[in-house]
C-alpha cells in the first residue's frame, strides 16, 4: 500500500471533513456531538500555515486520513508544543496509516522548530492511547469526566512526547 502525505489544499477540505464526521457517532475521537460543515471548518482550515501545517495521507489518489499540527493554547511561550491530532477515513482504519502519520509529524516536527506534541485522547479511545504509546508517548494529564456527550460522562487523557531539537 503506497501511501503519499502531503500538505491540504482547499480542494481537500471536503474530504477533511467527511472523514472527520464519520468519528462523531462513535463517541471516540472527538467532543463535537453533531456533523460539522465544509464551511464552518473553513476557518479552522485557513489557520494552518507552513509551521503548522495540515497533511493528508493519500492512497491511490484517495484522501484516505489526515493529520494536523495546531497551536496549544494559543500564547507565545507555548510555541514550541503543538496538538497533533490524526482522523483516518474508517474504510482504511488498521491498516497502519495512523502509525506512518504520527511517524511522519514526529519526524516533520523538528523543522518546524516544535519540541514537544500532545494528543488529546477520551480515555475510552484505547486504538488512539495504543497508537500514542507505540510512538514513545506517555500520559502527561487526565481529567476526569470533563466531556459529556448522550448523557454519560467522559474523561480525557493528555499525551506527550519530548523530541530532540536539531
Amino acid at each position: 500500500m503506497a501511501i503519499n502525505i502531503r500538505r491540504a489544499v482547499i480542494d481537500d477540505l471536503a474530504d477533511i471533513v467527511n472523514i472527520y464526521n464519520q468519528t462523531i457517532p462513535s463517541r471516540l475521537a472527538t467532543a463535537d456531538t453533531h456533523i460539522v460543515s465544509v464551511e464552518s471548518r473553513h476557518n479552522w482550515f485557513t489557520a494552518h500555515h507552513e509551521k503548522r501545517p495540515l497533511l493528508v495521507a493519500e492512497i491511490d489518489n484517495q484522501i484516505a486520513g489526515w493529520a494536523s499540527l495546531n497551536d496549544f493554547y494559543g500564547r507565545p511561550a507555548y510555541y514550541a508544543t503543538v496538538e497533533l491530532s490524526i482522523y483516518i477515513d474508517s474504510a482504511y482504519q488498521g491498516q497502519g496509516l495512523g502509525k506512518q502519520l504520527v511517524a511522519y509529524c514526529i519526524d516533520l516536527a523538528p523543522t518546524l522548530n516544535i519540541s514537544n506534541l500532545l494528543g488529546f485522547v477520551f480515555s475510552h479511545n484505547r486504538a488512539s492511547i495504543s497508537l500514542l504509546e507505540n510512538h514513545g508517548f506517555t500520559q502527561w494529564g487526565h481529567l476526569p469526566g470533563i466531556a459529556e456527550m448522550d448523557n454519560n460522562k467522559y474523561s480525557l487523557d493528555i499525551w506527550g512526547l519530548k523530541l530532540a531539537q536539531n
